[in-house]
C-alpha cells in the first residue's frame, strides 16, 4: 500500500482523520508537526515566533525530506505545500488527499489561532491564508474530500472507499 498523505488548512482535521484512517487501513501514522517538535524540542508557535515563518517553512521541508515513510498515513502541517521538494517526495510513494473545509467552518473550528503554530505573516488572517493556500492544496492533491459538514469517521469512510475504488495501493 502506498502512503496516504493528508494536506489541508489548519483545523481541517488532518491529525484526527489521520489517526482514525491509519487504524482503519492498518497503517502507521505520522504527524509532521510532531516530527518538527520532536527534532527542535519546541512548540510550533515558539519556532515561528522566535525565527519567523520563512524559517519554519524551510525547517518543515527539511524535516519531511529526511524521513523515510512506508505504509503510513501522514498528516502534514498546513504549510507543507509551500515546500515543493517535500511535496514531490511525498507524492512519489503516496496518494495526496486534500481535506477541504469551507472558510466559515475553518474560522469556527480554529477559534484562537495564537497557540496553534500557523505559518503566516503577522498581518495575515485566516481568510487570506485560505485564499493563498487553497490553489496549492488543489495543485498537489490526487483527490479532494470535502469535510465541511462531516465527522472525522465519515471522512475516513469516504477516503477508505475512494482508495479502494481507485486502486491506489
Amino acid at each position: 500500500m502506498r502512503n496516504v498523505v493528508l494536506i489541508g488548512m489548519p483545523g481541517a482535521g488532518k491529525s484526527t482523520v489521520g489517526v482514525l484512517l491509519a487504524k482503519t487501513l492498518l497503517m502507521d501514522f505520522t504527524d509532521t508537526d510532531l516530527l518538527i517538535q520532536k527534532e527542535t524540542k519546541k512548540a510550533l508557535c515558539d519556532i515561528i515566533n522566535e525565527k519567523g515563518t520563512e524559517y519554519f517553512i524551510k525547517l518543515e521541508e527539511e524535516v519531511i525530506l529526511k524521513q523515510s515513510f512506508a505504509n503510513s498515513v501522514i498528516a502534514t502541517g498546513g504549510s507543507a505545500v509551500y515546500g515543493e521538494k517535500a511535496m514531490k517526495k511525498l507524492s512519489e510513494n503516496g496518494v495526496i488527499i486534500y481535506l477541504k473545509v469551507s472558510l466559515p467552518e475553518l474560522i469556527k473550528r480554529l477559534g484562537d489561532i495564537t497557540t496553534r503554530g500557523i505559518a503566516k505573516g503577522k498581518d495575515t488572517g485566516i481568510p487570506e491564508l485560505f485564499s493563498e493556500r487553497s490553489p496549492l492544496y488543489e495543485k498537489y492533491a490526487d483527490f479532494t474530500i470535502d469535510c465541511t459538514d462531516k465527522t472525522p469517521e465519515e471522512c475516513v469512510g469516504i477516503i477508505a472507499e475512494k482508495l479502494k475504488e481507485e486502486s491506489y495501493d
